[in-house]
């Protein structure tokens, strides 16, 4: 490109810091630009929080790249960037670990990244991430003009204080620091990934209401991440510098549950050797969360009840009653109003706890989220692992899109958990960037719950109640492992009843 249209192209990013553009859209305009003037195969805008930087716009890479998060304790070639003002290049011979290995997306699955180089960008004084670029051939940018390249990274520097200015984050960047400060003592378990539209409406929604003190309500199928959006709206509240305390209503037995939410002095029962706090005191000033809020046993709701009235809890065996300050956010993945109607959940605490409901989507109806999702998780097997890459083969992505996810995130977390030891057990070594394909991911028998084909070795004369048949038994199996082979809770999820769910088990032989 000559320097003219260089020029050219700096001059529409200069051009776009006076239009109001989606903070997305800006980013992308700017590395569409960089990548049109400068050779390079792969281009990424990450963003600095705490030691990790996080992917916001990129170019040239897999679409899992932006599902990932980079520690600079474990990536010595990024934080090398970060040490500098400058445009940092790596001779092509370099030792330190490329972050993109087996990322950059190219039609003939080159994997290994050896050009590399980057800059840090500084916003208003402070570091707010980097701008890396990066070629599969050597010597690349041997004829880079670096004083022009210096010029488009203080442009770039400029796009990112115009998109924050007009995303008018600044009047609140100090709760927000507090809580990406919180985030980083929880690393995993506290970032909503997803960029799909229901997304983004969630995390909005969520921030608003996490700002009041409004009881909330989740519901969601099994494994959508209702407990990942709880601690998301309690990080967004004044409570954030407070404790989270989380109790799973579906494992408190109704001898002890009571205790454990309230608390008991020593001597109330057979072995209360001590006095011991219940989780509505070890929550005080903070936030409480009910998980599995439909399970818990009528009786203990009646109790849950009046400490909701007048915020009062008495430990077991204990006349004194004491004041507890708690926010409350339940959870379920029933469905509460048919509970009521059932006659198994109280209408009175029902609404009590449902003062603002939130969905949580299922996975199958969050678009291309699943890229982002499954970056994360292979990046998190990396990191457990110790391997140099993983990545997923195009069929893989094929797969993945067209399996429907009963199990939601949590299935394809363990779907992609399988498959990396699937592969590991195949004698992959762990210096070399592993793809994993459709094999490898049906390592345990997961169907895509579509109707028996040929290709999947149906007999083309199969009849229909055969084929139904077959259904059924491949979807009760999936139920069974999805539930940990919970009978109760795997014909919950099928909305049966539980003699029913019994007599299908005897009847197809799974029992």
């Amino acid at each position: 490109m000559t320097t003219t249209e260089i020029v050219s192209a700096l001059g529409d990013i200069v051009a776009d810091l006076s239009r109001d553009l989606p903070r997305q859209a800006r980013y992308q305009r700017l590395l569409e630009a960089v990548q049109r003037s400068f050779p390079c195969d792969a281009i990424a805008l990450l963003e600095l929080q705490g030691d990790v930087l996080v992917p916001r716009a990129v170019r040239g890479l897999a679409p899992d790249a932006l599902g990932r998060r980079f520690v600079l304790d474990e990536q010595p070639r990024l934080q090398s960037i970060m040490d500098n003002r400058g445009i940092v290049r790596f001779p092509s011979d370099s030792p330190l670990p490329d972050p993109y290995d087996g990322l950059v997306d190219t039609p003939d699955h080159h994997l290994y990244v050896h050009d590399c180089m980057g800059a840090s960008l500084h916003v208003d004084g402070r570091t707010w991430g980097a701008l890396t670029l990066d070629a599969l051939q050597q010597d690349t940018f041997d004829n880079v003009d670096m004083r022009l390249l210096e010029t488009f990274m203080a442009v770039a520097a400029a796009t990112i204080r115009a998109a924050d200015l007009i995303s008018a984050l600044s009047s609140d960047l100090q709760r927000h620091q507090q809580v990406q400060q919180t985030w980083l003592t929880e690393p995993g378990h506290s970032e909503l990934i997803g960029n799909s539209d229901v997304m983004q409406r969630l995390r909005r929604e969520a921030e608003v209401v996490g700002q009041t003190d409004l009881a909330v309500l989740i519901e969601g199928e099994t494994g959508t991440g209702k407990e990942l959006l709880a601690r998301f709206i309690h990080l967004h509240s004044a409570r954030a510098d407070q404790p989270m305390v989380q109790v799973n209503c579906a494992a408190l037995p109704e001898s002890l549950a009571e205790s454990e939410l309230f608390g008991h002095v020593t001597g109330a029962f057979s072995g209360a050797t001590r006095d011991r706090a219940g989780k509505f005191e070890l929550a005080d000033g903070g936030t409480l969360v009910l998980d599995e809020i439909g399970e818990l046993p009528m009786p203990i709701q009646a109790k849950l009840l009046r400490t909701l009235q007048n915020g009062d809890i008495q430990r077991v065996g204990s006349d004194e009653p004491n004041r507890s300050n708690v926010r409350i956010i339940a959870a379920t993945n029933r469905n509460l109003k048919k509970s009521v109607r059932d006659g198994t959940f109280r209408e009175d605490l029902y609404h009590r706890l449902s003062v603002y409901p939130v969905h949580m989507p299922p996975l199958r109806e969050r678009g291309d989220d699943l890229n982002l999702l499954a970056g994360h998780f292979l990046q998190t097997c990396e990191r457990k692992f110790g391997l140099r890459g993983l990545r997923l083969g195009n069929d893989a992505l094929r797969w993945l899109k067209q399996y429907q996810w009963p199990g939601n995130v949590r299935e394809l977390e363990h779907a992609i958990s399988r498959a990396v030891v699937k592969a590991l057990g195949e004698g992959y070594p762990a210096d070399h960037i592993i793809e994993l394909t459709p094999r490898h991911l049906g390592a345990d028998p997961i169907s895509t719950l579509a109707p028996a084909s040929p290709a999947n070795g149906e007999s083309p004369q199969s009849s229909l109640s055969d084929a139904l048949e077959q259904f059924k038994k491949e979807l009760i199996i999936n139920r069974l492992r999805l539930h940990d082979n919970n009978l109760s809770a795997a014909a919950r999820s099928l909305n049966m009843d539980k003699g029913n769910f019994h007599r299908q088990l005897k009847r197809l032989g799974l029992r």
